[in-house]
């Protein structure tokens, strides 16, 4: 199998068009068409499907142009590892949902990386269904996906579907944050008629929740409050949450390290609202000693965090 062959074949599906993709190769039509052709005789199936509006993958296409970018991408790896020296380059990509105790492995992992002359690393909160995506099309090495309990039949089944594997990080209640001078900070547990009064931090940037908006409304589990204050940056969100003794948030735990930090605690609700963080890739990628390194820290936060 021609490996620049699967690189046009990606090319076309980017583009939609082989007119746009021969011209973006800087390449003649008739010789992407022919290859294409090739292509798909070599491996048995219509890979797209042409219409008056250009090319678009068929569903076993779709599955094909999966294995090709991972192949690629893999490659690319290869030639850079050896061009640069592995021994001077770091390169690590992650997507996750909002998270401090991630957030707060990172950190620590990025504390333990080696001296490198190259770094290309990539950490960008997002949604689920878009961290799979961007597995999915190799744009992202790893993801951590989080859902409610309620979904997992949903991703599991997707996940499956996507060829990608899939590993448990951490289920957990949600719990409530709130600031150490909060009256509700001499409770054991938190009932919920206790926030009533109180005033709920919300994310503020829709466009990075932990699900899509639409599983969103599929999720009625969380009780909607009447006060909200709605805050795009995770460092105001902790300022607030410290400095307002009447306001509260609903995160994933978090540790102590970080509380203490930052002048909060966090206390278990009496509703249960259970979720799920999974690291997924694809089931062609092998995690390098970077990866485990992250994996490591993370594993290491998730124990304080259970002590």
């Amino acid at each position: 199998m021609n490996l620049t062959h699967l690189r046009y074949i990606v090319e076309v599906e980017r583009h939609g068009s082989i007119t746009k993709a021969a011209a973006a190769l800087y390449m003649g039509q008739p010789n992407l068409s022919k290859a294409i052709k090739e292509m798909e005789l070599e491996v048995g199936i219509p890979i797209f499907r042409r219409s008056a509006k250009g090319v678009v993958p068929t569903e076993k296409g779709q599955e094909f142009l999966q294995y090709a970018k991972a192949i690629i991408v893999q490659m690319d790896k290869m030639e850079e590892l050896y061009r640069d020296n592995s021994a001077s380059r770091v390169d690590f990509q992650l997507m996750l949902p909002r998270a401090s105790y991630i957030t707060h492995a990172f950190t620590e992992f990025m504390t333990k990386l080696p001296q490198s002359e190259l770094m290309d690393i990539k950490f960008k909160e997002t949604n689920s269904l878009e961290a799979v995506n961007a597995v999915i099309e190799c744009e992202c090495s790893l993801a951590i996906i989080r859902y409610d309990l309620s979904q997992e039949d949903f991703f599991t089944s997707l996940l499956a579907e996507k060829n990608l594997r899939s590993q448990e990080i951490m289920t957990f209640d949600y719990v409530l944050l709130i600031s150490e001078n909060s009256p509700l900070a001499k409770y054991d547990i938190i009932e919920d008629e206790q926030l009533a009064e109180l005033i709920e931090i919300v994310h503020g940037d829709t466009a990075v929740p932990n699900i899509s908006a639409a599983l969103q409304k599929k999720s009625t589990r969380m009780r909607s409050h009447k006060r909200h204050i709605y805050v795009f940056e995770r460092g105001s969100q902790f300022d607030i949450l410290s400095a307002s003794p009447e306001t509260f948030m609903y995160v994933s735990p978090m540790p102590e390290t970080v509380l203490k930090r930052c002048g909060l605690v966090q206390r278990p609700c009496a509703v249960k609202h259970t979720n799920r963080d999974s690291l997924i890739y694809q089931s062609s990628y092998r995690l390098s000693k970077t990866d485990q390194l992250f994996l490591t820290e993370l594993k290491n936060v998730i124990r304080e965090i259970k002590k």
